[in-house]
C-alpha cells in the first residue's frame, strides 16, 4: 500500500518507486510504460542493475559507438533504450534516476530538452550542496571538469521522461567496450574516458546520495510511496516497449561495417 507524506502540501503530486538492482531493461520497460499509459508523475530510483550491460540512445550506431569485437568477445549485452543521449555501460555500481512527469506538473517549466536538463541541476544542486563542484556542462552532471551522470530524454505531447545514469564507481577495463564519440561535448576536450569521469564514491556515499536525492524531490514535489505491484495500469491497453536488446547479428553486422571501412580507408 502506497504511504504520503504530508509535508509540502500544495507542491505538485509524485510517486517513489525505490528499486534494488532491477535488471536495466527492465527498468526501461517499466518507465516507458509509466510514461505512456499513466498520467501520474513518477521518480524511480534504482539502486544498481544486475549484469553488466551497455545502453545506447535509440539512434546509437554499434559501428560508431562501440569495440563490438571485444563486446561479442565478452558477451556483453547491448539495449537500444527508448531515449535519446549518449552511450553507457552501466552495472551493480550504477545509479539511475528517473523523473516522468506531466508537462504542465512544474510551474513555468517548458517540456523541451534544454529546460527540463537545467530544472534538473537545480535539484541535483541541492543534493551536491558542500560536496564537490557539482554543475551542469552541456548535457552532463560534473564535479570539476569530470562527469559522473550521464542524462537522457524523451518528450511526447503532455509528458516527459528525464533519466541519469550516476557512475558510483566503475571497473577500468569496461570503458575500452565504448568508442571516444564522433559527437562529444566541448569541454571533453578529446579526453579518453578515464580522464573525462570520475566515481561518485570518492565524494559521497551510495545511501547518502540516496538519501539526499529522495529529500531533494520532497522540496519539488509531494512524495508518495508506492512499489511496482501496486500500480494500477488501465484496462484494455495495449503496450509495446520500444528499448530492446541488440541481437548478435546487429552487432556482427556492425564489425563487418567496420571491417569494410577500414579496408577503403586503406586503398
Amino acid at each position: 500500500m502506497a504511504v504520503s507524506r504530508t509535508r509540502n502540501i500544495g507542491l505538485p503530486l509524485i510517486s517513489l518507486l525505490r528499486l534494488n538492482g532491477m535488471p536495466i531493461l527492465e527498468q526501461l520497460h517499466l518507465e516507458e510504460r509509466l510514461l505512456r499509459s499513466t498520467s501520474e508523475n513518477w521518480c524511480l530510483i534504482n539502486n544498481g542493475t544486475t549484469d553488466p550491460t551497455i545502453v545506447m540512445g535509440v539512434s546509437g550506431k554499434p559501428v560508431e559507438l562501440l569495440d563490438t569485437e571485444s563486446v561479442l568477445r565478452d558477451e556483453i549485452s547491448v539495449i537500444r533504450r527508448y531515449t535519446g543521449g549518449g552511450t553507457v555501460i552501466v552495472d551493480h555500481a550504477t545509479i539511475f534516476v528517473t523523473f516522468i512527469c506531466n508537462k504542465d506538473a512544474i510551474s513555468g517549466l517548458q517540456s523541451y530538452p534544454q529546460p527540463i536538463m537545467c530544472w534538473s541541476s537545480l535539484l541535483y544542486k541541492e543534493v551536491f550542496q558542500g560536496i564537490g563542484d557539482f554543475t551542469l556542462r552541456e548535457n552532463d552532471y560534473v564535479l570539476g571538469n569530470r562527469k559522473f551522470g550521464g542524462n537522457a530524454q524523451s518528450i511526447t505531447k503532455n509528458r516527459w521522461v528525464h533519466h541519469t545514469s550516476f557512475l558510483w564507481d566503475y571497473e577500468i577495463s569496461r570503458m575500452g567496450y565504448l568508442k571516444l564519440p564522433k559527437r562529444a561535448p566541448q569541454y571533453r576536450q578529446a579526453r579518453d574516458h578515464l580522464e573525462f569521469i570520475c566515481r561518485m564514491k570518492d565524494y559521497i556515499a551510495r545511501s547518502d546520495f540516496i538519501d539526499r536525492t529522495i529529500s531533494a524531490v520532497g522540496s519539488h514535489f509531494q512524495l508518495r510511496y508506492s512499489e511496482p505491484k501496486a500500480i494500477q495500469w488501465p484496462r484494455g491497453t495495449k503496450f509495446e516497449p520500444s528499448s530492446r536488446l541488440l541481437r548478435k547479428e546487429e552487432l556482427d553486422e556492425a564489425i563487418c561495417k567496420s571491417s569494410a571501412v577500414s579496408a577503403l580507408l586503406s586503398l
